[in-house]
């Protein structure tokens, strides 16, 4: 495929992993009793539709929609562990998704900036003539405070023991995917030796995402503090579609030493967002992979 950022996304869940490819998804997951579960469908027409041709208007759209794959997935993956058949579709999981970005944006990005104006104010004034001081100052901070809030939340979580075993089966996507890629057999033991990072990772758009803003957001400081609050929220989804062009171009250019150099911090980052799977853990990525492939040559006869 040539455009292998849509054509394999993953993504890691409880005792499972989704693969989705520009016609369909999978989702191979580990049983209670060991066996492992694999669910397919087909993809919306979103995916094949003319939009996916316009860049980062594209990626915005998508982006949303792959968020509400991964809720629907989600439900599947704890649905499989527990052995109930609950229901997120709909309304419903699109008005999750609503409430769990409006807090991501909450915490990441208007946070930050609420603290950087406390943290500037509780310095004291600095007069007329230093207000240029204290906007660039201000700004600095909250670049600061909220690159520190992603890796620090990324590192808490990845604390907890259910969130390493998630971290596991993003390793395992991974390191299948890059198995693939490398034109290998997939087996556990072939797939084990390739490496955790992938220049495609979730992890990495959001440390791009995070940089992005907080150079765009510096330039909103001068506004009053209303419209620096408003254009911030307007400003995330244009460096989402910013973010998800330059992860999509970067992987297209590797062949480059400059751009390996120049994403090595989003790599290095996603030594947090993975842990080394076992065999079994990879055996559900392989199926998850091969699995969608499968899908995908259906939908295409």
């Amino acid at each position: 495929m040539e455009d292998k950022i849509i054509t394999y996304g993953g993504q890691a869940l409880i005792e499972g992993v989704l693969m989705r490819g520009q016609k369909a998804l999978a989702i191979a997951m580990r049983a209670p009793n060991g066996e492992i579960v694999v669910h397919t469908e087909k993809l919306s027409g979103l995916y094949q539709s003319a939009i996916t041709k316009i860049p980062f208007l594209r990626g915005v759209i998508l982006l949303w929609d792959a968020l509400g794959l991964g809720m629907k997935a989600l439900t599947i993956s704890a649905n499989t562990q527990s052995g109930e058949d609950e229901k997120l579709e709909g309304a419903a999981l699109y008005g999750t998704l609503a409430f769990s970005m409006a807090f991501a944006v909450g915490l990441f990005f208007l946070a930050p900036y609420g603290l950087s104006r406390l943290a500037v104010w509780l310095m004291g004034s600095l007069g007329a003539e230093a207000a240029s001081t204290s906007i660039w100052l201000s700004a600095v901070i909250e670049g600061v405070v909220r690159l520190l809030l992603v890796i620090g939340y990324i590192w808490g979580i990845g604390q907890m023991d259910d969130i390493r075993r998630v971290f596991q089966y993003h390793g395992a996507e991974h390191k299948t995917i890059n198995a693939y890629e490398a034109g290998v057999e997939l087996t556990p033991e072939n797939v084990a030796k390739f490496p955790l990072e992938h220049p495609r990772c979730g992890t990495s758009f959001l440390l791009t995402l995070v940089l992005l803003s907080v150079i765009a957001f510096s330039f909103l400081h001068p506004l009053p503090a209303l419209w620096q609050i408003f254009g911030r929220i307007l400003l995330i989804p244009i460096l989402a579609g910013v973010a998800l062009e330059y992860i999509r171009w970067t992987a297209n250019h590797l062949d480059q030493a400059w751009v390996r150099a120049l994403i090595a911090p989003n790599l290095a980052l996603q030594s947090l967002t993975t842990r080394e799977p076992d065999l079994k853990i990879l055996e559900v990525g392989i199926r998850a992979f091969q699995a969608m492939r499968a899908a995908e040559e259906a939908a295409n006869n």
